[in-house]
C-alpha cells in the first residue's frame, strides 16, 4: 500500500474537521497512524486573511471598541465615515494596534475548519483545504525528485579532485576508483555533474566518452534548490522594495553550437547597457571567473556600484551563487545574487530582449567557436550604439555614461560607433 495519501483521503480529512472529528478517528477510517493526520495538516494548512459578511480582515484586540477615524490622514482610498476598524488598511497604520491571536490554532485540530464562530471571525485563519493540499504535496514530491543532491561546497570540493586529473588524461573510471573515500558519490553522479556543466572540464576531455554518441537527450541540470534559497523572484521583489535605490543587472547565456563556445551576457536595466563575454564551455567556472576579472578591472567601489543585485535564471552555469557573490579581499560581499522562477524568462525581458539584436548578427545555430573576444567587443559596441526609443531616442552608451563616466566604458571595454557606421548584420563578424 502506498504511504503517500490519495486526494480522497485528503477529502476524509477535510470532512472530519469539518465535523471536529479527532485525529485518532481520522485516522482510523483511513488506516494510518494518528500521527499522519496530524503531520499532515500541520504541513499543509495555510494562513487565510479573511474578514466576514460587511467586514474585512482585522486581527485587532480592539476592533470592536474602537472608534479611531482618519488614522492614516486624508490619503486613505478606503476612507470610512464610521470608523478606521473597517478598513482594511488600518492595522497597517494605528500605532496601538496590538494582533489578537486565536488560541483554536494552538491546539488539535490545529485548523480553523469545524470552528462554530468562522463565519463571523475576522482574525488570521489557518484552513486545510483537499485540493490545495494535496497540490502542495505533489509539488514537494517533484521537487524532492529533480536537481541536484549536492550543495555548492561539495560541488567545488569534487571539482578540484577531478579536473586536474581530467587534464592529465586520467578517466573517471581511475579517478573515482583511486579516490573513492575523497568523492563520497557515484561515479555515475560523476558523469552526470559533468554533463550538466558543473566542473572545469567538459565531456570532450574525457578520453573515451566523446566517442559515444547518446542514444537519448539526457535532462538538463537545473541550479540546485539549495542555491535558491533566499534568492527567488519573490526574494528579489522584496530586495528591490528594501533598497530602490539599486539599480538590477540581469544575467543570462547565448549559446552557439551545442557543446561549443557560448556567451554571457550581462545587461544594465537602467542604461540599456549590454556587455557580452566568450566562454570556452557553459560551466560555472567560466562564469565566476569573468566576475572576477571585472572585479579586478573595475575595483571594489566602482564593482559594487555597478553590480549592487543581479538576477539570472536557473541555468547550471550559475549554480554557485557564493562565488559570484563575495570577493577573497575585504570587503567580501561584491552583490546580491537572486533567480527567476523556472520557465519565466519574462522576469528578466530586457536581456531576453536585447539577445535579439545578437541573434541579429549570431543567428541561432551559428558556432561561435571562430569568433574571439575582439569580435564580440565589436559586436557589442555596435549594439550599444543603436539608439533605442525607450531611451528618449539614445543609444545605451550615452545613457551609461551620462549615468557612470566614459572611464568606466573604457574599463570595460566599450567604444562608441557613429550612427551610419552601425551593422546589425551576420557580415560584420565575416572574416
Amino acid at each position: 500500500m502506498s504511504k503517500f495519501l490519495s486526494y480522497e483521503d485528503r477529502l476524509i480529512i477535510s470532512k472530519g474537521l469539518q465535523e471536529n472529528i479527532s485525529f485518532g478517528k481520522i485516522a482510523e477510517e483511513l488506516g494510518k497512524d494518528r500521527t499522519t493526520i496530524a503531520k499532515e495538516i500541520k504541513k499543509y494548512s495555510y494562513d487565510k486573511k479573511s474578514g466576514r459578511p460587511g467586514y474585512p480582515y482585522n486581527p485587532c484586540k480592539f476592533r470592536v471598541s474602537c472608534k479611531a477615524k482618519r488614522i492614516c490622514g486624508s490619503t486613505c482610498s478606503h476612507q470610512s465615515a464610521y470608523k478606521c476598524s473597517l478598513c482594511p488598511e488600518c492595522t497597517l497604520h494605528c500605532p496601538d494596534f496590538e494582533e489578537d491571536i486565536c488560541a483554536v490554532k494552538n491546539k488539535p485540530l490545529y485548523v480553523c475548519n469545524g470552528c462554530l464562530e468562522l463565519p463571523k471571525c475576522t482574525l488570521l485563519k489557518r484552513i486545510y483545504d483537499s485540493a490545495d493540499a494535496h497540490e502542495m504535496a505533489h509539488r514537494a514530491i517533484s521537487e524532492s525528485r529533480t536537481g541536484i543532491l549536492s550543495n555548492e561546497d561539495d560541488i567545488a570540493r569534487i571539482n578540484r579532485i577531478i579536473s586536474p586529473l581530467v587534464k592529465n588524461g586520467q578517466s573517471l573510471h581511475q579517478i573515482y576508483v583511486s579516490h573513492t573515500d575523497d568523492l563520497m558519490c557515484s561515479e555515475k553522479t560523476l558523469y552526470n555533474y559533468v554533463d550538466a556543466g558543473l566542473f572545469d572540464v567538459r565531456n570532450i576531455d574525457l578520453p573515451r566518452k566523446v566517442k559515444y554518441r547518446p542514444r537519448y537527450k539526457e535532462p538538463e541540470f537545473k541550479v540546485d534548490r539549495g542555491c535558491r534559497l533566499g534568492r527567488s523572484y519573490k526574494d528579489f521583489q522584496k530586495f528591490m522594495q528594501e533598497h530602490p535605490e539599486s539599480a538590477p543587472v540581469q544575467m543570462d547565456s547565448v549559446i552557439g553550437r551545442t557543446c561549443g563556445k557560448c556567451l554571457l551576457t550581462i545587461h544594465f536595466v537602467d542604461t540599456g547597457l549590454m556587455l557580452a563575454f566568450l566562454r570556452e564551455a557553459n560551466t560555472s567556472g567560466s562564469v565566476i571567473r569573468i566576475f572576477n576579472a571585472l572585479d579586478a578591472i573595475l575595483g571594489t567601489e566602482d564593482f559594487n556600484r555597478l553590480f549592487p543585485v543581479i538576477l539570472t535564471d536557473n541555468g547550471s552555469e550559475f549554480s554557485n551563487p557564493k562565488q559570484i557573490e563575495y570577493r577573497e579581499k575585504i570587503p567580501r560581499h561584491r552583490t546580491n545574487v537572486f533567480y527567476c522562477d523556472a520557465g519565466s524568462p519574462y522576469q528578466k525581458g530586457a536581456c531576453e530582449v536585447n539577445h535579439e539584436l545578437i541573434r541579429r548578427i549570431l543567428p541561432k545555430g551559428t558556432s561561435f567557436d571562430d569568433q574571439t573576444q575582439k569580435d564580440i567587443f565589436l559586436m557589442m559596441d555596435h549594439i550599444n550604439s543603436y539608439q533605442r526609443k525607450k531611451l528618449n531616442n539614445r543609444s545605451p552608451y550615452d545613457t551609461f555614461s551620462f549615468y557612470y563616466g566614459e572611464g568606466l566604458l573604457r574599463k570595460l571595454g566599450c567604444s562608441p560607433v557613429a550612427a551610419e557606421n552601425i551593422i546589425l548584420k551576420p557580415k560584420l563578424l565575416k572574416k
